[in-house]
């Protein structure tokens, strides 16, 4: 299959301008324009859509990509709450939002790839970040326009994207229940594919590293390992030895669930186990007991992903930018100090 960078290279240009060329750019002149085009043709490159390519004017359509299904996303609050952020600036600006459908990695890939050689967005967000990601290289690689809900694993100064500071906020709620006398703090989900995850687990064993704690390796738990919820990893903590006094969870709703658990186990949160997440969900104020959680600034997130990608959008040349969002320890009561 022909790529970008081969029409780019023969054409004596570079892949974003193929990419203008192909999104039909005033940018770009008409000289350039019939010499990509021709040899767009010559080596027979999107040979399905590229009239339509060539064609194609805005959509005025952003798409939103998640890491997996619609269906499984949504099953995590984490993902409408973005979305409210997106859909606040995406109505304000008048531009409307596709969401992947795709239910597999591979799936996901493809998508975009038809999302960008069928000209039916104006533009991308990537709703996570991962280790190694075809789809991001394939983005970066097209010049088509992008912007990323986390922190770039690589090419962080050409890559726009908006973050929290995920290892300071996680040695910030890692130091907090130090303080309050826990020296057993087990670390619960996340995906190592994901830089958010690597993230926090960075930031969990920097603060018990400098609190001079040892770092125990049966006290960190991955999707993997638990299943990802948090009956299985309730069933993972109890098999441990010396049990931890405290738990970090990678997201609130992971707390919620093992806090439900343990409460089938008759133990009770926070007298006997004191528990705290991530993204300060609002059922987390009404819980019981209320979760102590850090709140990271969904919404707000979802809000500047998308103003920066039509910033994009609307002005190719601009330059690529990395915000870091404040983050905020909500302190309730799922944690308490060790008598």
């Amino acid at each position: 299959m022909v790529t970008i960078k081969e029409v780019a290279k023969e054409a004596n240009v570079a892949p974003s301008t193929v990419s203008r060329v192909i999104a039909d750019s005033p940018r770009i002149s008409e000289k350039t324009k019939r010499r990509v085009k021709e040899v767009m043709e010559r080596l027979g490159y999107y040979p399905n859509l590229q009239a339509r390519s060539l064609a194609a004017k805005s959509t005025r359509t952003i798409g939103v990509i998640m890491p997996a299904s619609a269906e499984k996303a949504f099953q995590n609050p984490f993902f409408p709450e973005v979305l409210r952020g997106i859909s606040k600036h995406a109505h304000a600006t008048k531009y409307g939002i596709y969401l992947s459908t795709g239910s597999t990695e591979a799936e996901i890939h493809e998508e975009v790839v038809s999302m960008v050689m069928g000209r039916r967005v104006d533009g991308l967000i990537l709703l996570y970040s991962r280790m190694k990601d075809r789809t991001m290289e394939y983005l970066k690689e097209s010049g088509f326009p992008f912007t990323l809900v986390g922190r770039p694993n690589k090419n962080k100064n050409s890559i726009t994207y908006v973050d929290n500071d995920n290892v300071g906020i996680t040695k910030q709620l890692t130091e907090y229940l130090i303080g309050l006398g826990h020296t057993k703090i087990a670390f619960v989900g996340g995906n190592p594919d994901f830089v958010v995850a690597i993230d926090r687990l960075k930031g969990y064993r920097e603060a018990l590293a400098e609190a001079g704690i040892p770092y125990v390796e049966q006290y960190t738990f991955t999707n993997e390992m638990v299943a990802g919820n948090g009956k299985d990893a309730v069933k993972a903590l109890l098999k441990i030895e010396s049990r931890p006094t405290a738990v970090i969870t990678l997201d609130d709703l992971l707390a919620h669930e093992m806090i439900g658990c343990l409460e089938s186990y008759n133990i009770r949160v926070p007298a006997e186990i004191s528990i705290a997440g991530f993204n300060n969900l609002s059922l987390s104020e009404h819980s019981n007991p209320p979760l102590t959680s850090i709140d990271i600034g969904t919404i707000r997130l979802g809000y500047l992903a998308t103003q920066y990608l039509i910033e994009k959008v609307e002005n190719p040349e601009v330059e690529p930018k990395g915000v870091i969002l404040p983050a905020k320890l909500i302190e309730r009561k799922s944690c308490a100090s060790i008598t």
